[in-house]
């Protein structure tokens, strides 16, 4: 990720905006603090979906309990 000054930011924004459409991520900073990212749009969905393939794919690896079982965990212990 490449860091980039606001005033250049301001300066430069047509350029910058190139660069984030081609794919770049930037963070603009602000006295040399970091105050903001500027990201391609599909960045967000494309990460969503990673995401959600990385749940999926980890729940193909837990054990399933049936419903009587973890409602007979539940109450075990318990006096009616």
């Amino acid at each position: 990720m490449n860091t980039i000054g606001a005033f250049e930011a301001k300066t430069h924004l047509p350029r910058l905006l190139d660069r984030v459409e081609h794919g770049e991520t930037l963070t603009i900073t602000r006295h040399g603090r970091p105050v903001a990212h500027l990201i391609p749009v599909n960045t967000d969905r494309k990460r969503a979906k990673e995401a959600a393939a990385r749940i999926v794919k980890r729940r193909q690896h837990l054990k399933c309990v049936p419903l009587d079982e973890l409602m007979s965990t539940i109450h075990d212990g318990h006096r009616y």
